[in-house]
């Protein structure tokens, strides 16, 4: 037993929650699965199928590592009670203080996989598609535009997520007009959805020979990935299909064939492109993704419009939400968690988990209490 009382109302604390963790992974059926998969995955003619032996081989790896995730904590907190004994018998203050660190990194780590059990809406558990595109401020927001997309594509390096950039059209003077890429992660949709909305930023604009300060605007837009049994059927009658040269910064991996794809849903006016595939057909049928995406979060934002009107309540989780100040001082705010950071160098380089956190719990809230209403 450990002999202080709050390290053992902690140690308890920490069980209870991991507890409830263990039950909505459902470590039992989770171990089911891997199975399942791993028999899968050493079948002789598993890659006469490529894109299925990919989503085996994927979901088995992404399995294996949420049921070490939940494992390793379990062992780490099975163990610290040991530590303290150990510590406290021998009197050793540096063990005590070694066993207290662990504590703290074992809670921010339970606290961390928690959020993942609040993940429960119709598409959370799929990948992602997000699109950044700049907003007012002209050359300082297309700048801006290309430093979140940045940050989007660090933050999922550091987590070990693969990523696919679609399409980038780049503006005449620096940054970006729009990027889109793809996630591969499961969770990644319920995970970056927190993310959509208008993100500002304020500095002194690296533009101005003035050196005067600029605000400046970009939007996040997060879409779940179509899969199979999703129902998003397009008339080859309703899209326009424009074909042209990809674009870029220059250099020798420019392409220089018309095999850049571009189109447009005449009924909705939404109108993506692909240009990472040097085959025209490839970029088209990307680009046809894209476009279910988008017409499936289209039609799920219609869905809860209507159930906001039926419920007399609205949401504005796509208004502007997060203030990135790099002068007069230096800080990062969520509008709506009110959470914020003072080291927007560290949030722009992909250190943004806290920020995701903090909207999901935020967001779990907003959802708990429009069904109480």
């Amino acid at each position: 037993m450990v002999v202080n009382p709050d390290v053992s109302a902690d140690l308890k604390d920490l069980a209870t929650t991991l507890e409830g963790i263990e039950a909505v992974t459902d470590v039992p059926a989770l171990k089911n699965e891997i199975a399942d998969l791993e028999e899968q995955a050493g079948a002789p003619d598993l890659w006469n199928d490529t894109e299925a032996a990919q989503k085996v081989t994927s979901r088995l790896s992404h399995a294996q590592a949420d049921l070490r995730r939940v494992e390793d904590l379990r062992r780490r907190l099975d163990d610290l009670p040991v530590l303290y004994e150990l510590a406290e018998d021998e009197g050793d203050e540096s063990a005590i203080a070694d066993a207290d660190a662990e504590r703290a990194k074992l809670r921010e780590d339970i606290a961390s996989l928690e959020v993942r059990t609040l993940l429960s809406g119709e598409y959370d558990e799929r990948e992602a598609l997000v699109t950044i595109r700049s907003e007012a401020g002209g050359v300082d927001a297309a700048d801006f535009a290309e430093m979140l997309m940045r940050m989007y594509l660090r933050w999922a390096e550091r987590h070990g997520y693969k990523t696919d950039v679609y399409d980038t059209s780049y503006a005449e003077e620096a940054g970006i007009k729009s990027a889109t890429f793809q996630v591969h992660a499961p969770y990644a949709y319920g995970t970056l959805s927190i993310e959509q909305g208008t993100h500002r930023l304020v500095r002194i604009s690296p533009f101005d020979n003035q050196g005067r300060r600029q605000t400046s605007f970009a939007g996040v837009e997060v879409t779940p990935v179509v899969e199979s049994t999703d129902h998003i059927d397009i008339d080859e009658k309703e899209l326009r299909v424009d074909v042209y040269r990809s674009s870029g910064p220059g250099g020798q991996g420019v392409n220089t064939t018309d095999s850049a794809v571009r189109l447009t849903h005449l009924p909705t006016g939404i109108v993506v492109s692909c240009q990472n595939e040097r085959s025209q057909i490839q970029n088209k049928a990307t680009a046809m993704v894209v476009l279910q995406a988008k017409l499936l979060e289209r039609k799920r934002q219609e869905e809860r419009a209507l159930m906001d009107s039926l419920k007399d309540t609205g949401s504005s989780w796509g208004n502007q939400m997060r203030s990135y100040v790099l002068h007069p001082y230096q800080m990062v705010k969520d509008l709506r968690t009110e959470y914020e950071s003072g080291n927007p160098g560290a949030v722009l380089d992909g250190d943004v988990d806290a920020f995701i956190e903090a909207g999901i719990r935020w967001r779990r809230n907003q959802e708990l209490e429009a069904e109480k209403a």
